[in-house]
């Protein structure tokens, strides 16, 4: 607005909506920078407690090789709550848990493969 745009010309180099150019606008006239700074709600409060959460880190330890459908699974048959696979993958990172897609195991691999491969 400072270089001579009008807002819905601002709004376009911005790649916002228009409707956003005049929010944001108000928001300057207002309260000044302040207002530009965004006001996130928080969103919904967890159906699980900090204390399950630590719970189910702790069974996760378990083994290393969950996946998201099990932890869906296992959330839900201990503590009855039914997440999402998206929600679950923000639990696991809020966790510090981290996850990924595990490499297939072969069943013909003898037990001792580094040692015969080091040989080699």
């Amino acid at each position: 607005m400072y270089q001579g745009y009008n807002v819905p010309e601002a709004s376009e180099k911005l790649g916002i909506t228009k409707q956003t150019g005049y929010i944001w606008l108000e928001r300057w006239n207002e309260e000044g920078y302040n207002g530009l700074i965004p006001r996130f709600a928080g969103g919904r409060p967890s159906k699980l407690t900090d204390q399950e959460k630590n719970q189910i880190k702790e069974i996760l330890k378990d083994r290393d090789d969950w996946t998201t459908k099990e932890v869906a699974k296992l959330i839900y048959d201990k503590f009855g709550v039914e997440y999402s696979l998206k929600q679950i993958i923000i639990i696991l990172r809020k966790l510090g848990l981290k996850f990924g897609k595990p490499y297939p195991k072969d069943y013909r691999r003898p037990s001792d493969a580094e040692k015969q491969l080091k040989k080699t």
